[in-house]
């Protein structure tokens, strides 16, 4: 019984926080750690869900279409009923990257519904909102001030991403990096295979700032080098244009028969797709790049990781320990990380193994869940 009561207190005492923000799908980062994030069990935190979900894929984001403006009422009401009958104080929301349509939504929901609550998390999945405001007229500037300045805690995934949460004169910070189950342990009994051709993997959407095309430039060096590598595709084309551009592109360098297109995979399909790689490359430039999710799931697979030196990616890679950073567009030097990576397979296992004993150390869901119960402890219940 004393148990029992002890129980109730606890829970009476718990902070309530509304979470709003999209859970998967589409299969984005952002997406997947909203989803690690309320299936976290919290000391002193429980959380709502508010599910926006504006895009249904990948290629519809940032995107405008009538169904998204229902979308959003539904979400600011969603909000209220949250706020009125279950007397949810604090707010957390993920604020935009550096994109107009995407902060016109924001400015929509946070000024109709912060005022509401006496605290807010600002969580800073994508990166760079603060380089938008500068160029803003004067009356866009005025709700941005509005719906964003002055949150209680900012979250921000990586040194290198740009300070939002100074900028927007946050009360507390917080440094969180990303953390991810082990999907490697969940596909132990699938060993890897050795290749007589040596697969690289990239996995995302499929646009130019994501890399792709600079990719393939690395795959035209390599093929130049005569190396005997393939390269491997996950994920979706932003648009059936650039779907014709890249394939055009890829004809032109007579590379046809050294690339795949695995389109979008998830759950085991996924994991497979890293257990069949050698190598992961990640040449982003992409401009609301704050993490790089899929850089750690290449490092719980023990691949060695190849990626530019961008934004948070920068924390995840001990640079000639775990992988290579690369200056972002030059596909001359990925080529040459690459080509000595396919040389040495002494080196990719070594490489492999420091990146998956640096996951099991800074990223895993473990790690993530204890980071955020401390950045729930820095705002009070209001």
């Amino acid at each position: 019984m004393q148990k029992k009561l002890e129980l109730a207190e606890s829970f009476i005492d718990m902070k309530k926080i509304l979470v709003v923000g999209q859970t998967p799908p589409p299969f984005g980062g952002q997406a997947i750690m909203i989803k690690a994030l309320l299936d976290g069990a919290y000391k002193q935190a429980k959380l709502f869900h508010v599910r926006m979900s504006f895009s249904k894929e990948m290629d519809d984001m940032g995107k405008f279409a009538l169904s998204k403006v229902f979308h959003l009422v539904k979400v600011i009401i969603e909000m209220v009923y949250y706020r009125v009958f279950h007397n949810v104080r604090i707010l957390y929301y993920p604020p935009c990257g550096p994109d107009k349509l995407p902060m016109l939504r924001d400015l929509a929901i946070l000024c109709m519904t912060r005022w509401m609550f006496q605290k807010t998390i600002f969580h800073f999945h994508a990166a760079g909102i603060s380089d938008i405001y500068p160029a803003l007229p004067w009356y866009l500037k005025f709700f941005f001030r509005w719906g964003y300045f002055k949150p209680d805690v900012a979250i921000r995934l990586s040194e290198h991403n740009p300070d939002d949460g100074t900028f927007l004169d946050a009360q507390n910070h917080c440094l969180v990096p990303n953390g991810i189950v082990d999907g490697y342990l969940l596909s132990k009994d699938q060993a890897r295979k050795k290749h007589e051709v040596c697969t690289l993997l990239s996995v995302g959407l499929i646009c130019e700032s994501k890399g792709i095309l600079v990719l393939i430039d690395v795959m035209r060096i390599l093929a130049e080098r005569e190396l005997r590598v393939r390269a491997k595709i996950v994920g979706k084309f932003e648009s059936p244009e650039f779907e014709e551009t890249v394939l055009s592109r890829i004809e032109e360098f007579g590379l046809v028969e050294r690339f795949e297109f695995l389109g979008v995979l998830t759950g085991s399909a996924k994991y497979q797709a890293f257990i069949d790689a050698d190598i992961f490359c990640f040449p982003t430039f992409f401009q609301s790049e704050s993490f790089g999710l899929v850089v750690a799931e290449a490092m719980q697979f023990e691949l060695p990781v190849v990626a530019s030196r961008w934004r948070g990616v920068q924390s995840l890679i001990v640079d000639g320990e775990t992988g290579f950073l690369t200056p972002a567009r030059d596909s001359e030097v990925m080529a040459n990380r690459v080509e000595q990576l396919v040389f040495d397979s002494g080196l990719r296992s070594k490489m492999g193994l420091a990146g998956r004993q640096r996951y099991l150390d800074e990223y895993s869901i473990v790690k993530f869940h204890e980071r955020m119960d401390h950045c729930f402890s820095l705002v009070s219940k209001g």
